[in-house]
């Protein structure tokens, strides 16, 4: 196992995917800087905090960007086997089918957890270059926290984008699938229904929020019971499907 993940890290070195996935990372720090900048002129009494800017970048992540940009990278790293053609021999080797996907999918986890640290330092510097206020060794603890969690919820949702890029061998069903849940995820924010969808539910959880109409109990069951069925599944697929 171990062997297998230095070697999808040394395949990743010659990849410039992961230097676009950091300028992805980047994104919703910047958006939300030049959002607070822009309140800020039109309301000049308006008090920036870090705690404010922390909380909203992590929601920007977690409800739309990255759903979207971890399941490009999850694409990527399962689908690249099939379109460079390599996994026939791949296989050849005395390794199984079930411990080169955990491989894949612990490399996304280390993938995820260096653009939540990129995302969330970048946040911290923009906080400085906007002079905001409020840092403390408890906005600190808790942002991180709050973005790892998070980080963390969304690459165990990760399974159901896997297992429909094994199953089309392409990313543009990934790509429409990852769109669709953004657009669902923007639908149910607000509602009632937040809690009961996985992706808007990691969200909830996260903020520890008070707005859960449902046992939050709930919110929970239905992440993790769609990871694991989203693992089995990929799981079952990839051992029985035959390489041609």
């Amino acid at each position: 196992m171990v062997n297998l993940l230095y070697t999808e890290l040394l395949k990743l070195k010659r990849a410039k995917m992961f230097m676009i996935s950091v300028i992805g990372a980047m994104a919703a720090p910047i958006m939300m800087f030049i959002a607070f900048l822009s309140m800020k002129r039109e309301k000049p009494e308006t008090i920036l905090t870090f705690d404010v800017s922390f909380y909203n970048t992590n929601l920007n992540v977690l409800m739309l960007i990255g759903t979207l940009l971890y399941g490009v990278i999850a694409a990527y790293l399962f689908s690249r086997e099939y379109t460079e053609d390599t996994l026939k021999n791949l296989l050849t080797i005395p390794v199984s089918k079930t411990s080169l996907i955990v491989s894949k999918w612990l490399l996304l986890l280390l993938w995820i957890v260096v653009l939540t640290l990129v995302a969330w330092m970048m946040t911290l510097l923009l906080g400085f270059v906007g002079q905001f206020e409020g840092l403390s060794v408890a906005v600190i603890v808790d942002s991180l926290g709050q973005f790892f969690v998070g980080a963390f919820l969304l690459f165990l949702l990760s399974t159901p984008i896997i297992w429909i890029t094994m199953l089309f061998k392409n990313f543009v069903p990934t790509i429409i699938f990852t769109a669709v849940v953004t657009m669902a995820n923007l639908t149910v924010i607000d509602t009632d229904y937040q809690g009961l969808f996985p992706w808007s539910a990691v969200h909830m959880v996260v903020a520890n929020s008070t707005e859960f109409v449902y046992p939050a109990s709930y919110s929970y069951a239905i992440i993790f019971a769609t990871s694991v069925l989203g693992l089995a599944a990929t799981i079952v697929y990839f051992r029985r499907s035959d390489i041609d």
